[in-house]
């Protein structure tokens, strides 16, 4: 089983593999600029493991019941853990505990709850500011996220808040407001959003965009960091 498992999954992170390898070439940018993030969530630690064998060094979860044991399960390998899910803040010390990088820190609140928790764990923890390109001024978005006027804000806070790190802008592509389907269009506005953040803060220069749907979009936009889940795991059947 496992064997048989090892080659699908090789299989299917080299087809990923090259879709970024071509899309950094058609974008004039060097493969190693781009870091590929595999989201393993409702997949089982042995996946992991067997990623990991397979030169996967990025995964990321979005639920701290499912993220919380596996990474325990896998304590041992050397991963870059990325929580990337909304996060409620009664979740906030579990998440602490394995994720080395937040990439949904889309309020104030949640600021100073990682803050507490990453003080009191002594881990100095990343932060990637969710950006909802489908929220109005003042508002979250609809999967989560700041709206970009907030984006300031949120960014001092962290800057201010013991323990944290900013790293720089996560993005979902918006399935509503004037980005729906215009993928390319949502990723150019997050690397506008990026620029003007990195003018203030070289160090915060990730860029978080792309899934398996619309990886080269992102790629050609100048993502640094992309999310696949399903082009490399498969499509998990629905439980229940």
């Amino acid at each position: 089983m496992t064997t048989d498992r090892t080659s699908e999954l090789a299989e299917n992170l080299a087809g990923v593999e090259a879709r970024i390898a071509a899309a950094c070439a058609a974008a004039g940018r060097p493969r190693e600029e781009v870091t590929l993030i595999v989201v393993t969530k409702t997949y089982p630690a042995s996946d992991v493991r067997i990623l990991h064998g397979l030169g996967v060094r990025h995964v990321a979860e979005n639920r701290d019941q499912d993220a919380a044991p596996k990474a325990a399960a896998c304590a041992d390998l050397d991963l870059t853990w990325h929580f990337v899910g909304q996060l409620q803040t009664n979740k906030v010390r579990s998440v602490v505990g394995y994720a080395d990088v937040v990439q949904s820190v889309d309020r104030l609140k949640l600021v100073s709850s990682l803050s507490a928790a990453a003080e009191k764990s002594g881990r100095e923890l990343g932060c990637l500011l969710q950006v909802a390109l489908d929220a109005e001024s003042g508002e979250r978005g609809e999967r989560g996220g700041v709206a970009p006027d907030g984006i300031e804000e949120l960014a001092a806070a962290v800057d201010a808040a013991a323990g944290l790190r900013l790293d720089g802008l996560m993005t979902v592509a918006p399935l509503a407001g004037p980005y729906a389907g215009r993928q390319r269009a949502a990723f150019d506005r997050l690397m506008d959003l990026s620029s003007a953040l990195r003018a203030t803060r070289p160090a915060a220069n990730m860029v978080s965009a792309g899934m398996s749907a619309d990886l080269e979009e992102a790629v050609a936009a100048g993502a640094t960091h992309v999310r696949v889940g399903t082009a490399v795991l498969g499509v998990r059947p629905k439980l229940g």
